[in-house]
């Protein structure tokens, strides 16, 4: 198994982690598709984006891969007004990451990283290696730890008609 920079990063701080190999669709890069092939439940899968803020520039929010970020709450955890997400092509000169395969541990930068609290209910959480077909499963403290992540709420809420 080749060791992604993630991994070496991970060895380097002496983080017991585990890393788990899955085939790769290219047509199917989403988080419940790495789920699946794992045979995890999609609340242990965790996914990472790329946003960038009006004020403070870019940032990353790791959420659980059937959830979607809230911008708004996202933009005020990270001290901004606003916040989007990246365009796709940004994201590897950015980070050194393609999609599907990026993580924020060994990212070109350190940019500031946000952690949904959910993860904080999850004994492992599974997060990518830094390479499509591959999963790093760690505690989420030891995650918080490598990452220097905030935790905090960053999850859409659904919207509810019936109430």
């Amino acid at each position: 198994m080749e060791k992604t920079n993630a991994c070496r990063i991970l060895e380097k701080l002496k983080i017991s982690f585990d890393v788990i190999e899955y085939p790769v669709d290219p047509e199917h890069l989403d988080a419940r598709h790495v789920a699946d092939a794992l045979g995890q439940d999609i609340k242990g899968v965790f996914k990472t984006l790329v946003l960038q803020g009006d004020k403070n520039g870019y940032f990353v929010c790791v959420i659980q891969g059937d959830e979607e970020v809230d911008l708004k709450k996202a933009a005020k955890i990270s001290g901004n007004k606003k916040a989007a997400m990246i365009q796709m092509k940004e994201l590897l000169p950015l980070t050194g990451y393609i999609r599907g395969g990026c993580t924020a541990i060994g990212m070109k930068k350190n940019f500031p990283v946000f952690l949904d609290q959910n993860a904080l209910s999850q004994e492992k959480i599974y997060i990518s290696a830094g390479k499509r077909g591959m999963q790093i499963v760690l505690k989420p403290l030891d995650y918080i730890s490598v990452t220097n992540a905030q935790t905090g709420d960053l999850i859409k809420e659904e919207i509810n008609d019936h109430e």
